[in-house]
């Protein structure tokens, strides 16, 4: 089977599960949230989506192993392995706010060759696969063609638990307030990215980030035109908790700014 074949079977489980927590929306009581870590919840809800998941991908490829963010699957090394994040944006399911997602990344020898970010409320569901081009709903989505920070559309994600880099953060945020078209944070990396992927957003930068939140996104933003680093500008950004995302005009001025202020 090819990455496109993996692909297209992949996304109807993808969409089920999206289906199961529409269903869930605004059923979920006080007393069946777990608090894993500080501002970090989770429900029934993330954790019966990944055991859906798990079932329905290891169907499409038996030989592939898991990197889950709820771990009801031994996480393992293979040569294909899939990156899941049941539910991307918790918090904001929990709180009944519209932008939540599923994410599902698939590495083959370690490179990222497949990713699937479904937004839930809107039904968009964002697919890639390596060297296929990205797609949305079936309709094939580029990055933006913005050439300036002036005429940009920012997105980002306020950190939740680690603040030891907040004023380098600031920073950043402070300079793109007074000098870009706008800054909005929707609570999902995986829809902030899919959304750089189809021109949305022009540019994504957040640290604190895990592998599952941006695996999927990662693929599409490649394959829909961008330009994905760590803060350094290097590769480091899928287990390194850091990355930024943007057309290729953009990059190298989002790079400079971050690295003035992460990195003096």
């Amino acid at each position: 089977m090819n990455y496109q074949e993996i692909c297209e079977k992949a996304i109807p489980v993808i969409r089920n599960v999206g289906q199961f927590i529409r269903e869930e929306l605004g059923s979920v009581k006080s007393r069946d949230i777990e608090v894993k870590a500080l501002n970090s919840l989770v429900s029934y809800v993330d954790k019966n989506a990944e055991e859906q998941l798990v079932e329905g991908l290891s169907k499409i490829l038996p030989e592939a192993v898991f990197l889950t963010e709820e771990q009801t699957v031994e996480t393992k090394e293979g040569v294909y392995r899939w990156i899941i994040d049941p539910l991307d944006g918790t918090t904001n399911f929990l709180h009944q706010l519209p932008i939540f997602s599923v994410s599902v990344a698939l590495q083959h020898n370690n490179n990222l060759v497949v990713g699937i970010v479904f937004e839930v409320n809107q039904n968009e569901c964002f697919y890639a696969w390596k060297n296929g081009g990205a797609f949305l709903n079936g309709q094939k989505i580029r990055v933006s063609s913005t050439r300036t920070l002036g005429d940009a559309l920012i997105a980002t994600g306020f950190p939740y638990y680690d603040f030891d880099r907040m004023t380098n953060y600031i920073e950043v945020l402070k300079y793109l307030m007074q000098h870009t078209r706008g800054i909005r944070r929707l609570g999902s990396a995986a829809v902030d990215l899919a959304y750089v992927a189809c021109g949305r957003f022009d540019t994504f930068y957040e640290y604190s980030l895990n592998a599952w939140d941006v695996a999927g996104g990662i693929v599409l933003v490649r394959e829909a035109g961008g330009q994905v680093a760590d803060f350094q500008g290097k590769a480091n950004y899928l287990f390194g908790k850091e990355l930024m995302a943007s057309n290729r005009t953009l990059f190298e001025q989002m790079k400079k700014l971050i690295l003035l202020n992460f990195y003096k």
